[in-house]
């Protein structure tokens, strides 16, 4: 796979350790055989005693050493690649789901992502912590130990030479099951950790609207799908080890055999060679069989790596920013639309064909039915979405074309429902300032954001703790705190998406009032629905089902466009 042989192309100079580690550990292996042949046969069919074997016995001790520390090194080393292959693929994903925030959370579950982000790569790990070392010793040592048996007795070569590729058939069948099978328990998995979340995250409407049961039971019938994908892997697993020890003892019991009769009946084998090959062929044999179970582990590892590389290489979903960067001035660039569009999948909503000019200090509204593509059409413009067709340009140039960091700095987002994070007001004010606020600034973006009469009413004022996403503040409230953000930001241009939604009259004049002011010194599109929000606007874009029905004036769209004048005449006769 593409990615991890670039991943394994990063760590070459490990990769080489490995190799140095394995072939350490190879020698190491034949020399702690032919040491122990040696002291047997001295001690038991020679005159040799003890004094006569110590110095063989301290370097069968040295040779033991660094038998165990070369194992362990390389271990050591694999788990070295696991944890960077492991630090790169979560950043590559954290960075994925940074650049498209809002791409990233209509695509799937977050539960699903979290999984993603945790238990995938975590099985990613272990390609590179077990699976590499242990092909790199399967490849070295058992070749070494072939070597050396070919030269002593050509039919135990012979032997080891025919019988050992059944160990690989075996494990390139079972591995495909086995990958196959692995890609199975993460879907069940991610499916299974999405649906959790969801469900807890909306306990109380299901409460409420008494679902609870019911989606007790889809979660359990998720978690036993879970449950039966792991014991499929479980079961492959321990078949593949009862096939590989059934193969490993069936080759060792040949070449016993084939030894005894040499060595019984034909007398064609010294018992030095006897012996050793006997020492020999169960450690060919486990390094082979070790290769078997880490191979098990690494097709897993590859199931899961399919799975990361599949939310890596969706690079359409990706904003790309060049380096150009804007003006010194303050004055906001003007915004040209050029047959811009944008896809959410194949056979999901589409925004095309938008045509628009938006001046410096105008006042845009971007206005049509609930779906007619009005807060798209608004993460494109700030940055937030990827463009799939036409573009858009600010003062001639193409928008990507500029610095991502000078683009959002210029810019300020103010959503029906801003995030507000646990900590207190002033911290939270502060987030919208590009260079350190200081107390005074932070507190005149508060009174010019309407916010000053609540900050005063509190005993700790700009000191006063906020709980996670705002609780304990109101929804007029999350909104002008998001207002003072913009307040000390100063940006040239400002994104509204239905700001005065749901608000009580009081605090909508508030906003209306700080929008006005903001609006002095900056461009203002809004996303809205009330007349009086949007029938002073220089511009306003009328959008229907994903394309632009028309643009204009209020006044123009009014005797010009049927679809604008029935909504119009509706809020006369309601709310207007």
């Amino acid at each position: 796979m593409k990615m991890l042989k670039d991943m394994i192309k990063q760590q070459n100079k490990r990769m080489a350790l490995l190799v140095f580690f394995a072939f350490i550990a190879g020698t190491m292996i034949i020399a702690q055989a032919y040491l122990l042949v040696t002291i047997i046969e001295d001690a038991f069919l020679g005159d040799a005693d003890l004094q006569d074997v110590l110095s063989l016995l301290g370097i069968l001790l040295l040779v033991l050493l660094f038998r165990t520390g070369s194992t362990y090194l390389s271990g050591r080393t694999g788990v070295k690649m696991g944890a960077q292959a492991k630090a790169e693929f979560r950043h590559a994903l954290l960075h994925q789901y940074k650049v498209t925030p809002v791409q990233a959370s209509i695509t799937g579950q977050s539960g699903g992502k979290v999984s993603l982000l945790m238990d995938a790569v975590d099985e990613v790990e272990n390609y590179f912590s077990s699976y590499i070392p242990q092909v790199i010793q399967s490849s070295l040592i058992p070749l070494l130990i072939l070597i050396v048996v070919f030269t002593q007795h050509l039919n135990s070569g012979l032997i080891m030479l025919i019988t050992s590729p059944f160990i690989p058939i075996f494990m390139i069948i079972i591995g495909m099951q086995t990958q196959k099978k692995s890609e199975e328990q993460l879907d069940k998995l991610a499916s299974f950790s999405g649906g959790f979340l969801d469900t807890l995250q909306g306990l109380t409407t299901l409460k409420l609207f008494g679902r609870a049961k019911k989606q007790k039971q889809t979660i359990e019938k998720s978690s036993l799908g879970f449950r039966d994908a792991t014991m499929e892997i479980l079961k492959v697993a321990f078949t593949s080890s009862f096939m590989l020890e059934l193969i490993s003892m069936l080759s060792i019991g040949i070449i016993a055999l084939e030894i005894a009769l040499q060595l019984i009946l034909f007398d064609g084998i010294t018992f030095f060679v006897g012996f050793l090959i006997l020492i020999l062929a169960p450690e060919y044999y486990t390094s082979l069989k070790e290769l078997g179970s880490a191979f098990h582990n690494g097709q897993s590892s590859i199931g899961a790596a399919k799975k990361v590389a599949a939310e890596l290489e969706e690079e359409d979903k990706v904003v790309t920013w060049g380096e150009k960067e804007f003006s010194s001035e303050g004055k906001p660039p003007q915004l040209e639309l050029q047959k811009l569009g944008f896809s959410y999948g194949d056979t999901q909503f589409s925004l095309s064909n938008i045509e628009a000019t938006i001046p410096a200090y105008a006042s845009i509204a971007i206005v049509g039915k609930s779906g007619s593509g009005k807060s798209t059409l608004l993460h494109l413009l700030a940055g937030l979405l990827p463009i799939s067709s036409g573009e858009i340009k600010a003062d001639e140039n193409s928008l990507h074309d500029y610095q991502e960091e000078q683009w959002f700095n210029k810019l300020s987002y103010i959503s029906q429902h801003p995030y507000i994070f646990s900590g207190t007001v002033a911290e939270n004010i502060a987030i919208g300032a590009t260079d350190p606020a200081s107390r005074e600034d932070i507190q005149t973006a508060a009174e010019q954001a309407g916010l000053l009469e609540l900050v005063q009413s509190l005993e700790k004022g700009l000191d006063t703790p906020v709980g996670e996403a705002g609780r304990g503040l109101s929804g007029g409230e999350k909104q002008r705190l998001a207002l003072a953000r913009a307040f000390l930001k100063q940006p040239s241009l400002i994104l509204f998406d239905e700001p005065t939604t749901g608000l009580d009259l009081k605090t909508e004049r508030i906003l209306q009032k700080s929008i006005e002011t903001l609006s002095k010194n900056a461009t203002i599109i809004t996303v809205a629905h009330r007349l009086h929000t949007i029938k002073n606007a220089d511009l306003i874009i009328f959008l229907e089902d994903g394309k632009m029905a028309g643009k204009g004036t209020h006044t123009e769209l009014v005797a010009n466009l049927p679809a604008y004048a029935d909504m119009v005449s509706v809020q006369q006769g309601g709310t207007a």
